[in-house]
């Protein structure tokens, strides 16, 4: 087993090397986020990097600064749109995987719920969103992680919740991030995730040009979730959201 060197870490990202299937024996915290992709090879970089016009815009730095210069606005948003951490249940000293933490929005409410004693992971791809996300001042417990949502770098059953937000819709393989969730979550865990739908459109909106946004259709989520032994599936729709919260069994 490699002998990891933790000394220089912050607690939670100490906590977070405890948890990977293949730790660095060496650490990459030098822009305040572990780097779990930089000692992937070229080859295997370019399997898992999403793509299309919409990835390139959310992974741009100017487009990363114009989002945090919008908090105001974006924080009432989002507290209609948080995850219910009450339903999630997650408890004092839990482990919450945030997948696609953008610039950490809602990774506040999570930090609360699990106390100082518990540990939130953020993971994202892109380095600009984390680099806004690791100044927000979260706490001990939160942590974060350049890694790929197709290819998460934790172990199995590691995790007591999971959320993830505006994301899967971004993802090349949504199918795959969402194995990957039920992957790491303990059983008994919970998740919730939200996406943006078209409903029963949206076989329409896929005949348009890929913009390299996936459209999802009503039952599409619930029905993969089931298949990889989440039970108590629960899908809500408000608006162009859709809301999908699931227990795995």
């Amino acid at each position: 087993m490699t002998e990891v060197n933790t000394t220089t870490l912050p607690p939670a990202l100490r906590r977070a090397v405890e948890l990977l299937t293949d730790p660095p024996a060496e650490p990459d915290v030098s822009k305040g986020y572990l780097d779990v992709l930089g000692a992937w090879s070229d080859e295997e970089a370019a399997s898992v990097k999403n793509t299309g016009m919409i990835q390139a815009m959310w992974s741009s730095p100017v487009v990363a600064k114009i989002y945090d210069t919008q908090q105001t606005v974006l924080r009432r948003l989002l507290r209609v749109l948080q995850p219910p951490t009450q339903w999630l249940n997650i408890s004092p000293g839990g482990v919450v995987l945030d997948v696609g933490c953008g610039p950490a929005s809602i990774t506040g409410s999570l930090a609360r719920a699990v106390g100082e004693d518990g540990l939130v992971l953020g993971v994202d791809l892109s380095e600009a969103m984390l680099a806004r996300a690791v100044h927000g001042g979260w706490g001990p417990q939160v942590g974060f992680l350049r890694a790929d949502a197709q290819r998460l770098p934790l172990r199995d059953d590691t995790v007591d919740a999971v959320v993830s937000i505006a994301v899967l819709q971004l993802i090349p393989d949504p199918a795959a991030a969402l194995a990957e969730m039920a992957r790491v979550l303990r059983p008994g865990g919970r998740l919730t995730v939200m996406v943006p739908t078209a409903g029963r459109a949206a076989r329409l909106w896929r005949a348009l040009p890929n913009g390299g946004a996936y459209v999802f259709g009503e039952d599409e989520i619930g029905d993969i979730l089931e298949d990889h032994g989440f039970a108590t599936v629960r899908t809500k729709n408000v608006g162009t959201f859709q809301w999908v919260r699931a227990k795995r069994g």
